[in-house]
């Protein structure tokens, strides 16, 4: 193995200018996919935390209600006009056990049961419909950091006190300590005192949710001691889904992952990764023409050299070896170059981009680089390497 070491460095050496064009090529390349991978990366994350950061993972709630409708009797047709029926609003059985199961589990990381549901709200002359959320404080912000956002006052959900959004603030005119009266619509008024206003950046919840105690929800809702549904929170973020669909199946609730929820974040998600992809794959795939034509025209011009190494007992597997070994140490240098290349781009967007979001860099993607270019300067090597080796050294002395 020394002497093919020693040979394909040499060549690399009398190559010197061509050595030096690939190598920028391949430094320009691996440069372009880590600094565009780790840009998509990080505009994915952000995404999913803006998004996910003022909703659960998975949500589960009471099956929907359905006709049930007895089947023709043979020999018969049945012409049917069905009516859908009206969904009340019901709690999940048994919650409390689900509840208990559910924290259990080495996936779910945070579990929320709540009630939900439809009202209205009225300070002086304004009217508004809101949707009243009622939870236990503490198993809720592990799923939603409300305690986080908040523009004014604090978070603090107890007996008449709430939380509202900004946005419905500003509709009601109303401000931390002042006063709102709610309506459920079930002969249920209560009067409740501000005691913050949080700010999600999300509008539907800035202009409609209002965060109260869950015995009091309950009480206002007309559904004492039930929740509406259980919120959850899992480790992989893209193994909702399947989570999703087994607790489902496992507890017969309807349950629905934020991947359906939000169809088309997840479309534009993956819309970004097969873009990455086929980015990386076209620069690889230019990367390893650049390689296999410089090789190439090396294995002619050093025809003559070839034949007298060949003649002095250099075996075929030995020349085969030497130019793949080229192959990889253009894709291992020029990796290199273009790894510095990209976190010095990366480096530099991070700290005078426009600071929407940041572009992480991680080793794990600095190393994948290398190893494509690496083993794609291998394969691009194999076709010259095979034509060096089977070179006749008579022939290759004659016309070199």
């Amino acid at each position: 193995m020394w002497i093919e070491w020693t040979l394909a460095t040499r060549f690399l050496r009398e190559g010197r200018s061509q050595s030096l064009l690939i190598l920028g090529g391949i430094a320009i390349g691996v440069a372009v996919i880590v600094f565009l991978s780790a840009l998509i990366g990080g505009l994915q994350a952000n995404l999913i935390e803006r998004t996910l950061g003022s909703q659960a993972h998975i949500k589960l709630q009471a099956p929907l209600q359905r006709n049930h409708i007895l089947p023709a009797t043979a020999g018969t047709a049945t012409l049917l006009l069905e009516t859908p029926r009206p969904q009340p609003l019901r709690s999940i059985n048994n919650w409390q056990q689900l509840r208990d199961t559910l924290d259990r589990q080495a996936d779910i990381t945070a579990v929320s049961p709540l009630i939900s549901g439809p009202a209205f709200v009225r300070r002086g002359d304004a009217l508004e419909s809101v949707a009243l959320i009622g939870m236990d404080p503490e198993r809720y912000l592990r799923i939603v950091p409300v305690d986080k956002n908040m523009r004014d006052g604090q978070w603090r959900v107890a007996a008449g006190e709430v939380v509202i959004g900004s946005e419905l603030a500003r509709d009601l005119g109303a401000s931390r300590g002042d006063t709102l009266r709610l309506d459920t619509g079930r002969n249920n008024e209560t009067l409740v005192t501000i005691a913050g206003i949080f700010e999600l950046g999300v509008g539907e919840l800035d202009a409609r949710y209002v965060y109260m105690e869950l015995h009091q929800a309950q009480a206002l809702l007309g559904l004492p001691g039930g929740v509406t549904t259980i919120d959850l929170r899992v480790d992989d973020l893209f193994a909702a889904d399947r989570i999703a669909e087994r607790l489902g199946r496992l507890s017969g609730q309807r349950s629905e992952s934020w991947m359906v929820s939000n169809a088309q974040l997840t479309n534009a998600l993956n819309a970004q990764s097969q873009s990455t992809n086929m980015i990386s794959f076209f620069v690889a795939v230019s990367v390893a023409f650049g390689i296999a034509s410089v090789l190439s025209v090396s294995v002619v011009q050093r025809t003559g050299q070839i034949g007298i190494l060949r003649a002095m007992g250099t075996t075929r597997q030995q020349m085969r070896r030497v130019f793949l070994i080229q192959g990889a140490l253009y894709g291992l240098a020029g990796s290199v170059l273009g790894c510095s290349a990209g976190y010095a781009m990366l480096w530099a967007f991070n700290r005078f981009g426009p600071g929407l979001f940041e572009a992480p860099v991680s080793a794990t993607l600095l190393l994948m680089a290398t190893l494509l270019a690496t083993l794609t300067g291998m394969l691009a090597a194999m076709l010259p390497a095979r034509r060096a080796a089977a070179m006749d050294p008579v022939q290759a002395i004659a016309h070199g």
